[in-house]
């Protein structure tokens, strides 16, 4: 039966469809795509002032499709997987993130073990006011099958690749390395990332066996699952970000992507996307959900991206002791980014 919505859609023409695209797409979430310490949680964050944003922290839902699975995961993972979202849904259905918020926002998730990720998300994302909510999660770069679950349940979301020199993230990820292991046992993730299994930046593909940390692997593998991911989204919702372009011209460079998004592109909301630290998750939340973001971002949440000079894929790299160089496909891929 053809109800009367159906015959208003049916007698919409070809020029009605681009204007209400864009309509639609204007209210559509934004997923950053980020390595682990890649500044992701800052650029969120300063996304999220924008008037018409709002900075979501990890919410990791995506690498589940349902809230059962999600919950088995985080029972199981090597990192507070949970806590992101704990914080975000005290949050935004109580008004305040406290050990009493959490534990009412885990009974609320609880009851809705049923519900898709997806459901979660876009009913967290109501709640924001009908600000474009914008996500971080650090772990949808390690899983494909996230990043195409996100397009199948968000057709019309657009996509911020967040890339970092390769020699600004592996010596980055080094330092946390060293300043962890002064404080105890180093995170087991953030070892993984050091020494990253699985198909290596090599010129014949085949799995990298040498010993030790090489930061560049993980830099190379992760960043291509983005990529190839990307093949699959239209040009109008995607794009580019280099961190080392909003250290270098912060406000340009927000005035572009707020334009990109359709958004006000005005001083004041663009000034107000340099003040991370006015986000309500800028900060370390109640014990029972602590983090949902990267640590040295909630210890120190002030605007300031590294590194201010230019760095050069050329050279031996710090942190391996035979003066090794990068591999040819990772000064290709950098390249590609428009690293030099």
């Amino acid at each position: 039966m053809i109800t009367e919505l159906d015959g208003l859609i049916a007698e919409a023409t070809a020029e009605t469809h681009e204007p209400v695209r864009q309509a639609l797409a204007s209210v559509q979430p934004i997923f950053i795509l980020a390595l682990p310490r890649s500044h992701s949680a800052v650029v969120c964050a300063m996304l999220g002032q924008h008037p018409q944003m709002y900075g979501f922290p990890e919410t990791n839902l995506f690498c589940a499709p349902t809230m059962e699975k999600w919950r088995e995961m985080c029972d199981t993972s090597r990192f507070h997987m949970a806590d992101g979202l704990l914080r975000a849904a005290g949050q935004l259905l109580y008004g305040e993130q406290t050990e009493a918020s959490v534990k009412a926002a885990e009974g609320w998730l609880s009851r809705r073990s049923h519900f898709t990720t997806s459901l979660i998300f876009e009913t967290l994302a109501e709640m924001t006011g009908g600000l474009v909510p914008v996500e971080s999660s650090s772990t949808l770069v390690s899983r494909p099958a996230a990043l195409l679950r996100i397009l199948q349940m968000f057709p019309l979301a657009r996509f911020i690749h967040v890339v970092q020199h390769p020699r600004g993230f592996g010596e980055f990820l080094m330092k946390r390395i060293h300043e962890a292991a002064k404080q105890g046992p180093v995170p087991h993730w953030m070892l993984n990332l050091a020494s990253l299994p699985g198909v290596s930046a090599s010129d014949d593909g085949t799995p990298h066996r040498e010993p030790g940390f090489d930061p560049q692997r993980a830099w190379y593998v992760l960043n291509v699952n983005a990529c190839e991911f990307l093949k699959q989204v239209p040009d109008d919702q995607k794009v580019l970000l280099r961190v080392e372009d909003l250290s270098w011209e912060p406000l340009p460079t927000f005035g572009r992507i707020a334009g990109w998004l359709g958004l006000r592109t005005d001083q004041e909301a663009i000034e107000a996307m340099t003040h991370p630290e006015r986000s309500p998750y800028a900060c370390l939340g109640p014990p029972r959900a602590r983090f949902g973001n990267d640590s040295s971002f909630l210890l120190n949440p002030e605007f300031g991206l590294p590194p201010t000079e230019a760095q050069t894929l050329d050279g031996p790299l710090s942190w391996s002791p035979g003066a090794k160089e990068f591999l040819p496909k990772v000064s290709e891929l950098a390249r590609r980014f428009g690293y030099q």
